[in-house]
């Protein structure tokens, strides 16, 4: 089978990571893999924060668990040591749908270079906080901005899942 087929079929998500941090190689092939995703009309609406530093990480966990109605008691990051939070320009009409493929292509990415990963909702809600954008500010990042996902990235403490079969009717041919 074709590896990049086997990849797509195989990649799961991880929820448990190992101290290790990702090479900085491997970090930068997963970001140009995010670069080089399809965005509407090539506008390429969505940007990238690559946020390995514990003080940000540790606001952006609190943020999620507050954003979830939580405590915060619990790491929603599942111990990931780099997490890549994608946002798109709320000016662009498919500023969802492109910051979505981006969020597939570095998951995808990811696995095909042996890490593991995971999408974590609420960088909506997170980044429409006054803390989250400071955060944007920090990053000198001015405009207005839709988070569309946090990709946590690590290698995995744990075996690679298996996939739960395919539901019936998945597909209708015509």
């Amino acid at each position: 089978m074709n590896k990049t087929i086997k990849d797509l079929l195989e990649r799961r998500s991880i929820r448990s990571f190992t101290e290790q941090l990702i090479s900085k190689e491997d970090l930068e092939t997963i970001v140009k893999a995010g670069m080089y995703a399809p965005s509407g009309r090539g506008r390429q609406a969505a940007i990238m924060l690559v946020i390995q530093d514990e003080t940000t990480l540790e606001t952006l966990r609190r943020l999620n668990c507050t954003a979830a109605g939580m405590e915060y008691n619990r790491d929603n990051f599942f111990g990931a040591k780099t997490v890549i939070v994608v946002l798109a320009d709320k000016s662009v009409s498919t500023h969802v749908y492109d910051g979505a493929v981006v969020m597939a292509n570095l998951m995808n990415a990811a696995h095909a270079l042996g890490i593991g990963s995971c999408w974590i909702h609420r960088a909506r809600e997170t980044f429409e906080t006054e803390e989250g954008k400071q955060i944007l500010r920090n990053f000198g990042i001015e405009g207005d901005y839709e988070g569309i996902g946090n990709c946590i990235l690590g290698y995995s403490a744990v075996d690679l899942p298996t996939a739960k079969p395919r539901k019936d009717n998945y597909v209708y041919w015509g």
